[in-house]
Formats: structure tokens, sequence, C-alpha cells
């Protein structure tokens, strides 16, 4: 399928899909033919497929046996080499673009197909995750890149809260993955250029430029949770509000502050006692809450505070 110009464009679909397993976030991946990691992803082809919605519900359900639920557009990414890293010149080369999507749910099942599985995805961007000190080594490798050079240092305090007047912005999950991709340090930009092998960050590559769709989704659904109930997609019908908060730290990798995080959760009137309490958790039962829907007043459900300790 060509049009465009002489070298013509592709177009690809990607699914984003997330999902919290043993209290970690999750997105479904798949394994390419040279064993390389990947989003579920395929072709549109508009003399066949109606839809691209249509399109990526049947390859992903294909590649993966999960049938997708509801899915937001997420970016379109069109970068030039972004499905072969260094094409061959000529008039057969072609540009792919590729729509991205997102999909949250609370139902991840067990893989069937080969090389499909659930992915943990702080593994990928183990940086992300303020839980632990994952960042350490890569702060120092990156302020050896910058070599005091004030705009790049400047960068680096922004994004990664280096300085004690930074604020880490979890949502900034591309634009972290993009300056590490600048400086060398993430195994794509030795890939794309023919580098050497960059510092071991135990990260985890991924095809093509999946792992830049990856953080697009990523720092989607941190932003969203702060406007939008998008938690509750991710959720079992019941939880305890313990297993809200560890919810929620699992999406953003942050330690949040119990008490104002119950306060936060019971002002927006978001959950409502069941009248039940959990069992089999091994300790002293606790009440379970269900997610109310809308707000009462505009019909539209707010996000929740993420009062993160400091």
């Amino acid at each position: 399928m060509r049009w465009g110009g002489e070298h013509g464009v592709r177009i690809g679909l990607s699914a984003v899909v997330m999902a919290l397993r043993s209290g970690r976030l999750c997105v479904l991946t798949t394994e390419t033919p040279e064993h390389e990691l990947a989003l579920p992803f395929g072709p549109f082809d508009p003399a066949e497929d109606r839809t691209f919605e249509r399109a990526l519900r049947s390859f992903v359900t294909a590649q993966t046996g999960f049938g997708l639920g509801f899915v937001e557009q997420l970016y379109t990414f069109g970068d030039a080499g972004r499905a072969a890293p260094r094409p061959t010149p000529g008039p057969d080369r072609q540009r792919e673009v590729s729509v991205g999507y997102l999909a949250l749910t609370a139902d991840a099942v067990d893989m069937a197909p080969p090389g499909a599985r659930w992915t943990p995805a702080l593994e990928i961007f183990p940086w992300e995750d303020r839980r632990v000190a994952a960042a350490a080594p890569i702060v120092e490798a990156l302020t050896a890149w910058a070599d005091g050079d004030p705009r790049r240092v400047e960068r680096i305090e922004a994004l990664f809260a280096t300085s004690p007047s930074a604020r880490w912005d979890e949502t900034r999950v591309l634009e972290r993955y993009e300056l590490l991709y600048e400086a060398g340090l993430v195994a794509e930009a030795a890939r794309d250029r023919d580098d050497a092998a960059p510092l071991d960050l135990s990260d985890r590559p991924m095809a093509s430029d999946h792992r830049r769709i990856l953080a697009t989704g990523l720092g989607r659904l941190r932003s969203k949770l702060r406007y939008r109930p998008v938690l509750f997609e991710l959720t079992p019908d019941t939880f305890t509000l313990s297993a809200l908060q560890a919810a929620a730290e699992a999406v953003v990798g942050l330690n949040l502050h119990k008490q104002n995080f119950r306060r936060g959760v019971e002002r927006t009137g978001l959950v409502e006692p069941t009248g039940r309490l959990s069992t089999g958790t091994g300790g002293r039962p606790a009440e379970l809450f269900r997610f109310t829907g809308a707000g009462p007043r505009d019909g539209q459900a707010p996000g929740l505070a993420l009062p993160a300790l400091r």
C-alpha cells in the first residue's frame, strides 16, 4: 500500500494494553521473530480494514489471545526511520507511520500464544520507580554526559529532580526516555546508531520505537489519574482502600501518604462501602469498597489526589 509520494507510506497500529498483576503495573507484550520484546502491532490495510480500531482489535487478539475492551487513541508516531532505523536508500524505501492506542483492563488473564506475556512496565523503565534507588547510576551517567553544559544540566535537574528545588513529575516519562536516548544510555540508541553497548541500566529494550510508544502510554495513564478515575479500570469490582493505594503506587512508582490518600479518596466520593469485609488476606479483615461512578454535580468523575511521601 502506497501513497504520499514516490517512496510511499505504510500505516501500522500499536497497542499499549496495561493491567495490574500481582501488585505490579504490567503491559501486554509480544516477541518478534528476532526475539525482541514488542507491543502488539500490525499493519492497516485500507483496502481490507474498515477502521483502525477494528484492525487493531483483530490483530491484538490474533497475536495474544486477548480481547480488547475500551481503547483510546494515544498518538501518531511518524519519525523518519521509525520502522527500520537504517533504511536502504532507493525507490522501494517506505515511510512507516504508527497510530498508537491505549487500553486498560482489570482482566489480565494468562496469555496462550507463544511470546505473548504480561511484562512489568517498570522493568522496562526502572528509573520510573521512585520507590527504589534505580535512578542513581543513571543520574551519574547523565551528569558525565552533560559535562557541565548548562542546558543539559538544567534538563537533568528538571526531569530527574536532582536539585532540592526540583519536583519529580511522574508524567514526564517520554521526556526522560528521550533524554536517555539522546545521551546514548539506552539500548535502542546504540542499536540505531551502530554504537557500542550502552551503560547497563538493567532496563529492557524493545523493538523499533515501541519503548517510546510505551513511554507515551505510561505518561498518559499517570497524567489521567489526576483528572479521571481511570485507576478503577485496573481494579476489581470490590477492593480495600489499602489495595487501591497499592494500585495507585504501582502506576505512579511512588510511595503515597496513607492518611492523605484515604482522605482524598473520601472527598471525591468515588468510592462507597459495600458492607462486606475482605477475607483471605492473612491479617485483620478490612472493609471492601466499590467505585460509585460519575460525580453528582457535572456527571464527570474526578481523578485522585496522589500525595507522595517526602
